[in-house]
C-alpha cells in the first residue's frame, strides 16, 4: 500500500471522526452545540479538501 492510499484511509477516518462529533453535538444541543458547531464544521470542510487533494494526487501519481 502506498503512503498516499494511508494518508487518504486516515483523512477519510479523520473527516468521519469529526463529523461524528459535529452529530454528537448538535445531539447535545444547548451551550455546548452553540459553542462548538461551527468548530466541527469548518473542520470537516477542511478534511474534506485535504480528502480531495490527496485523491488528486493519487490518481496523479498513479497516471505518471
Amino acid at each position: 500500500m502506498s503512503v498516499v492510499s494511508v494518508l487518504v484511509i486516515a483523512a477519510l477516518v479523520a473527516t468521519l471522526l469529526v463529523l461524528w462529533l459535529g452529530l454528537r453535538s448538535m445531539a447535545r444541543g444547548g451551550k455546548y452545540d452553540a459553542e462548538h458547531a461551527e468548530k466541527f464544521m469548518w473542520e470537516r470542510v477542511g478534511l474534506q479538501a485535504l480528502v480531495i487533494l490527496l485523491l488528486l494526487a493519487a490518481v496523479y501519481l498513479l497516471n505518471a
